[in-house]
């Protein structure tokens, strides 16, 4: 049996975050400073300072998760942890990328930053946004976003859970549908704190530019098991790894796929290496008899 650590995505980010993984040792400071420094600004003091809109900005969001979410599986390490197996949400999935080793920290902080900047291009001139929808059934829910699809570009873009999906879209569309669930009265569809349409086939447009960029990053084998989002399977070719992530721009996240494939190779608890419990969440309902636990009541327990 074993342990996998999870990464969460973004709309996990908070203000103040990093108040969560405790007292830092020396080297989870050094991972954020070497961030600022690749950056250029001071990554460190937006996430403990905000403003919080600033935070949430896909280019901001996404570096600050990952440099925390890596500074949590250390807390974690450090206290003796370790993780079989290591799978993210998402852009969670680029943390798992970096704890696994297939990614360098510095590679993974300037990914994730050109990641956010070409998605809030893509974006600018036709403005997305996402929902989670709880408690539909699929065929109705086909049945809502066929009739949306008139107010523009409507699609299911994670498939979170047996009970939880995520639409991504044109910011009418989406309206429409999160109205149309909700006034339903059997399922409720919630907005989520994001600023982009991820996952939909609204950032195509980038995925050729975004293929490009990664083209000059080295990737290596996984020294862990890795599971991805594009097929919720295990991979371990460094190759197909780097296509995967320029498919994952656009193709919906199969995250109930993936924690099934993590129990049908032997894990037996998850850890959730990150700010919230999202993913843990989740986790309960797709996999019966397994550990589910966050790291931030790990540590808050020290």
């Amino acid at each position: 049996m074993g342990t996998a650590y999870m990464f969460p995505g973004q709309g996990s980010q908070s203000v103040g975050m990093r108040e969560k993984i405790g007292a830092m040792s020396d080297r989870q400071k050094d991972l954020f400073a070497r961030a600022d420094d690749i950056l250029g600004y001071s990554l460190s003091d937006l996430i403990d300072r905000g403003p919080e809109d600033e935070l949430t900005r896909t280019s901001n969001a996404q570096p600050a998760l990952l440099v925390t979410g890596i500074a949590f599986a250390m807390a974690l390490d450090e206290r003796g942890m370790k993780a079989d197996a290591a799978m993210g949400h998402s852009l969670g999935e680029y943390t798992a990328l970096v704890h696994a080793g297939v990614i360098s920290f510095d590679d993974g902080v300037r990914i994730v930053r050109r990641r956010g900047e070409l998605m809030e291009e893509a974006v600018r001139d036709t403005p997305g946004k996402m929902a989670a929808v709880i408690g539909m059934q699929l065929h109705a829910l086909e049945e809502v976003i066929a009739r949306c699809r008139v107010h523009g570009v409507i699609e299911i873009t994670n498939f979170n859970s047996p009970s939880q999906v995520v639409l991504s879209g044109e910011r009418a569309a989406v309206d429409h549908a999160v109205r149309a669930i909700n006034e339903g009265g059997t399922a409720k569809a919630i907005e989520l704190n994001v600023s982009a349409p991820f996952h939909s086939s609204l950032m195509k447009p980038i995925a050729e530019t975004f293929g490009s960029f990664l083209a000059d990053v080295e990737f290596h084998p996984p020294r862990c098991r890795f599971i991805d989002n594009v097929t919720g399977g295990l991979e371990s070719s460094p190759e197909a790894i780097r296509r995967k992530l320029v498919d994952q721009l656009s193709s919906p996240v199969q995250w109930e796929r993936a924690v099934r494939t993590a129990v049908e190779t032997g894990i037996d608890t998850f850890i959730e290496a990150g700010p919230g419990t999202v993913l843990s969440g989740l986790v309960k309902r797709i996999a019966k008899g397994v550990k589910v636990m966050g790291a931030e009541s790990i540590l808050k327990r020290e």
